[in-house]
């Protein structure tokens, strides 16, 4: 065989091309074009094409670009086709990056992101808790509390604050007060700090509580040495008497008489023996406490009757014997920690119960009269948990471990009892107000006021510590730069000189506030360099105080242009960000408010969105679902996930 030459040079592309079709290019859409031995072509098309010539697109989910699970969304007119929504965990185009979990986290106060397969934790720094290491510390717990000495420890937002007990001071009430620094020791007696008071170490010869009695004659015996004052108290010569000045809880001419207990502890009571039988009862006590509960009186057995605080009223449960039993209570309540009055008369077959002199309540008992029963023994304040007593199956009367607080002035038949001839139980003690802390310069001290302990003064003296004399509240005045104005016979308060302000005058008041007579409408005050107060406007404000709104051409109007402003004098708005926030999330069940247990971390949006045409809206974005617990107004408790945006950016405004 052998080749003819071509007479006119080589062939057309026409001719070419039957022979190698893809000279032509058939293949559209960058389709990769393949001869085949039969002297046709086939087309590999790339993805989102199909057809002879790739001349079809299809669906760009149609191969499943998106890996590890996520899901493909078709898009329109993009380069690609569609749009991969990713699992958790992973990011990218396609879904083949695995995402960071840490990498805007919500850890909070110092935790540290520890990542996961598709969220993270938080490590939390020593004591802070809460997923996000929001819920701070309990500073005022047990093991934390700075608070020393008994004080009050009180969370604020700066952290604890100690609240001091009497006679300490310092940040954490770790320092006892030097109560010497305005004592009233006299006759060059040495003060003996002690904690919230004071004592007197008088010179030879000098005695009293501020050692303020000479010494006696040599060889004339003193008034005191023939007082007989008993039950430790401390004798004072006045005049030309010797006065008993009483422990607390002791009354009577020589302090002979235990007049009021405290019961500091539970199951402890007084009990009275040796009773009198008395056809008729008038019984009257005075009682301060803050329990809601507790046994005060208690007389008799199968045969009783009992005085009780029951959910703060007075209850008074007698129960005859052979006839049925009865109760009445008081209306008012008496666990205020304030003295009460309780006064039960007994008359025939009825009972009357009084508080504070109020009206009574009546008992009937139906043709039984009720005495007291000195086969029986009377007890105060409690009883004994073994007593086999009716009233406990009639009335489930508390036991003796309930009471808690301080009973006074115990009367039977107008005769005040004395509390020594009693069987007292350990936790009992004499007294519920203490003399020993308040200092009568010029009088006596008397625990029996109604408010406590108080100072009968000498003649010519006034004053709580009968220290002032009767020449009106301002003699004597601690108004450092100021008047004393008289309020009442014993008090008054101070009217500062310029420039000083505090109750006493003695503190430089600071100057007034330039702003508080600039009122800016729309903007805030401040002051210029040389302390001029100005107005700085809000954006889209103007004038001197910030109260007109800037029109679109630039004139002044009641309108105010939205968004950013061109005026030098009014700073603009800042730009979208987000404001993290910590707050408990509230829904409504029916008529119920209901709010989470613990605070909800988001982000709140603020600020604008700047652009030519279309800046959109400051809107929260990338939404967090977690599940809390909600407490209702109702009582009912329920668990839900609340979503909440974790950050702010710009898109279009609905």
């Amino acid at each position: 065989s052998f080749l003819l030459p071509f007479p006119a040079g080589p062939p057309s592309l026409s001719v070419q091309a039957k022979c190698n079709p893809c000279l032509s290019s058939p293949c559209r859409n960058q389709g990769t074009c393949h001869n085949d031995p039969l002297g046709s072509y086939r087309c590999a098309c790339p993805i989102g094409y199909k057809g002879r010539d790739c001349e079809v697109a299809l669906d760009g989910c149609s191969q499943n670009p998106c890996a590890n699970g996520g899901t493909c969304q078709p898009q329109d007119g993009d380069r690609d086709g569609f749009r991969c929504l990713c699992a958790a965990g992973f990011e990218g185009p396609s879904c083949r990056t695995a995402s960071d979990p840490c990498k805007e986290h919500s850890c909070e106060n110092g935790g540290s992101c520890v990542p996961g397969a598709t969220n993270y934790t938080c490590l939390c720094p020593a004591h802070y808790t809460g997923d996000f290491c929001e819920q701070p510390p309990d500073f005022c717990s047990a093991e934390l509390s700075p608070c020393q000495h008994g004080s009050t420890c009180i969370p604020t937002s700066q952290g604890p604050r100690c609240e001091c007990a009497p006679g300490y001071v310092g940040t954490n009430c770790s320092e006892d007060f030097d109560d010497c620094q305005d004592h009233r020791c006299q006759n060059n007696a040495r003060c003996v700090d002690e904690v919230n008071g004071y004592s007197c170490l008088c010179a030879e010869g000098y005695s009293g509580q501020l050692c303020e009695m000479p010494p006696h004659a040599a060889g004339q015996p003193g008034l005191c040495e023939r007082a007989e004052c008993q039950n430790g108290a401390a004798c004072v010569e006045r005049g030309s008497r010797a006065l008993c000045q009483c422990l607390p809880g002791f009354g009577g001419p020589k302090c002979e008489k235990l007049l009021s207990v405290n019961f500091v502890d539970r199951d402890t009571y007084l009990q009275f023996t040796d009773l009198q039988d008395w056809p008729r009862a008038n019984i009257t006590l005075q009682v301060s406490t803050a329990e809601d509960n507790g046994i005060l009186l208690y007389n008799g057995d199968s045969d009783h009757m009992a005085v009780e605080l029951y959910q703060g009223h007075v209850r008074v449960s007698y129960d005859p014997g052979t006839h049925p039993s009865s109760a009445i209570y008081s209306a008012e309540t008496i666990n205020d920690g304030q003295f009460h009055t309780v006064e039960l008369v007994t008359f025939d077959q009825m009972v009357n119960l009084s508080i504070d002199g109020g009206s009574p309540m009546t008992m009937d008992n139906s043709g039984k009269h009720y005495t007291l029963n000195s086969e029986a023994p009377l007890y105060v304040g409690g009883m004994p948990v073994d007593v086999n007593s009716a009233a406990f199956r009639l009335w489930q009367l508390l036991n003796g471990t309930s009471f808690h607080g301080c009973i006074r002035n115990l009367y039977i038949n107008n005769e005040l009892q004395d509390f020594t001839k009693t069987r007292m139980t350990p936790g009992v003690v004499p007294g519920c107000e203490p003399c020993r802390k308040l200092y009568c310069l010029h009088g006596i001290c008397q625990p029996t006021g109604a408010q406590g302990p108080v100072c009968h003064c000498e003649p010519g003296w006034d004053g709580p510590h009968c220290d002032q004399p009767r020449g009106g509240p301002c003699q004597g005045h601690k108004c450092v730069h100021g008047l004393c104005l008289p309020l009442d016979a014993l008090s008054y308060s101070c009217q500062c000189h310029q420039g000083y302000q505090g109750a006493l005058c003695n503190q430089p008041s600071t100057p007034p506030d330039p702003c508080r007579l600039l009122s800016c409408h729309h903007g805030r005050c401040r002051l210029t360099p040389g302390g001029q107060p100005v107005c700085e406007c809000h954006s889209g404000y103007s004038g001197t105080l910030c109260d007109q709104g800037m029109l679109q051409g630039g004139g002044f109007g009641a309108a105010a242009l939205k968004g950013p402003h061109s005026d030098p004098r009014c700073p603009t708005e800042p730009e979208c960000h987000g404001e993290p926030v910590r707050d408990y999330h509230q829904v409504q069940r029916g008529y119920a408010i209901c709010q989470t247990t613990r605070p909800v971390p988001y982000v709140q949006c603020r600020g604008t969105c700047s652009g030519d045409t279309d800046p959109g809206c400051c809107i929260g974005l990338r939404p967090r679902r977690r599940k809390y617990a909600f407490e209702c107004s109702n009582g009912a408790t329920f668990v839900e996930e609340v979503e909440k945006p974790s950050k702010c950016g710009c898109s279009s405004c609905l």
